[in-house]
């Protein structure tokens, strides 16, 4: 029965359809061209006035780089999602570690991580995150030390406890002056900006 329930409330995926066709950047004839249902139907799914059938639902979910599960969100364990100290995912090389504190969830729009920056370190180095997507914005908050934030060539000195909103889609990186050590808590949101 519970099993049931959950695909009577899953198929209504309107609201998450277009969250996650706009933070690819696609447009409903675009989303249309990558699944094979035509943009009419996408746009009744999108406003609710449909519920797609699970083929439908299967084949925007392809066109959106999801599985089915994943669009229905079978995959995950409920509404509240956990990462223990010890699971986090973690990478960085260089004098640069970071640690992604948010689990990977399908079509989340935020990622939270840590930077621990050794005297002299910088972000975006062998092991870093990719740049992020269009649209992408970041938010940063620094723990301890000081930090240089290097946006699209200008530089902005950040001190113990100041926070920085930007465009993380432009070129950008932390860098660590030295002598102490640093810490800084990021949190990247996709798609904010519309064309």
């Amino acid at each position: 029965m519970a099993v049931l329930d959950q695909m009577e409330t899953a198929i209504h995926i309107g609201p998450r359809v277009r969250a996650l066709r706009e933070a690819m950047d696609l447009s409903l004839r675009d989303l249309a061209e990558r699944s094979g249902v035509s943009a009419p139907m996408l746009s009744q799914v999108e406003r609710g006035e449909t519920s797609p059938t699970l083929q439908v639902a299967s084949r925007i979910a392809a066109g959106l780089e999801l599985r089915l599960s994943q669009l229905l969100r079978l995959d995950e364990q409920g509404v509240v999602s956990i990462v223990r100290a010890g699971e986090r995912r973690r990478g960085g090389g260089s004098g640069h570690a970071i640690e992604v504190l948010t689990p990977p969830l399908p079509g989340q729009r935020a990622e939270l991580s840590r930077h621990v920056l050794a005297p002299g370190a910088k972000t975006g180095g062998k092991g870093d995150p990719p740049m992020h997507e269009p649209g992408s914005r970041e938010i940063a908050l620094v723990e301890t030390g000081t930090v240089a934030l290097i946006v699209d060539g200008a530089t902005h000195e950040l001190h113990e406890g100041d926070t920085v909103v930007f465009d993380a889609d432009l070129a950008h990186r932390f860098e660590n002056p030295g002598p102490g050590g640093a810490v800084l808590l990021a949190v990247v949101s996709a798609g904010l900006r519309r064309s």
